[in-house]
């Protein structure tokens, strides 16, 4: 059993859900540690400014510099006085329909499961099928690490989730961006354009699409670890677009021409079998 990163409850009028929170993703990445040339590792030391001694973790606090050279220390204890109430209960303020929450806000997805031991499973289950069955999702707050997080809560399948969002103040405002309002689009570059997402159109199938990057460092790597030199290659520059139309047409040709080709394959292989 994995071990949630949050207890609390969630709030629905009356009736409270005990409930964990779990990572509900797990990022893969090739994590590299800072070394010198000759191959000696980096540590960082936490160091007190003034005596240059290292200090030990349990002895740190948090400090607020509240003017320029007085800083305000805060124990741990002394932030969940702000809203002990808030600290571990997620109140759900409004229901809404999922599909009005524009992808901007989504931040971390957690999987929200009944808390072990606390008889939660009936209340968890009614939550999740009325849920299910009005089909929308739940909104509200929450405080984790002494930060508070606006969140939704849904249901998928079995399964009641959790996605972490900003807040409105949080999302930056892209009209300080430098970006065309209308620009004069041929009806032929439109058509085209038209037609080249309509050949790249298919059903959403996340399986289809790998990490190819991490792929190739860890090729690196291992090349590396068996002695091989590895040689940079220079990017080649893509020419520069000096026809629209012209670059939209050998686009969806090409893309027509790698569909007949893998239709012709599969008629094949048909034949063989």
């Amino acid at each position: 059993m994995p071990r949630a990163i949050w207890n609390g409850t969630i709030s629905f009028g009356l009736v409270n859900v005990p409930i964990g929170l779990y990572s509900a993703v797990e990022e893969k990445q090739i994590r590299f540690h800072q070394m010198t040339k000759s191959g000696h590792r980096i540590r960082q030391k936490r160091v007190d400014e003034k005596t240059g001694r290292e200090v030990d973790y349990d002895a740190l606090v948090k400090g607020y510099e509240k003017a320029r050279g007085r800083v305000v220390l805060v124990e741990p204890e002394e932030l969940e006085a702000a809203a002990p109430e808030q600290t571990r209960t997620i109140e759900i303020e409004d229901f809404v329909e999922l599909a009005d929450i524009d992808p901007i806000y989504y931040n971390t997805t957690y999987y929200v499961a009944p808390r072990a031991g606390a008889g939660a499973d009936k209340a968890y289950v009614l939550l999740r099928d009325a849920m299910r069955k009005s089909g929308r999702a739940a909104i509200g707050r929450f405080v984790m690490r002494t930060k508070q997080y606006l969140a939704v809560i849904r249901a998928k399948d079995e399964l009641l989730m959790l996605e972490t969002l900003y807040f409105a103040d949080e999302i930056r405002d892209p009209k300080q961006l430098d970006i065309p309002k209308r620009v004069n689009l041929g009806a032929r570059e439109l058509q085209i354009a038209t037609q080249l997402i309509d050949s790249l159109t298919t059903e959403w199938d996340p399986k289809r699409y790998t990490d190819t990057y991490r792929a190739a460092v860890q090729k690196v790597i291992d090349r590396k670890a068996k002695g091989e030199t590895i040689t940079v290659e220079e990017p080649k520059e893509k020419g520069e677009v000096l026809d629209l139309v012209q670059a939209l047409q050998a686009s969806l040709d090409a893309r027509t021409k790698g569909a007949k080709g893998r239709r012709t394959a599969k008629r094949t292989r048909r034949k063989a079998s």
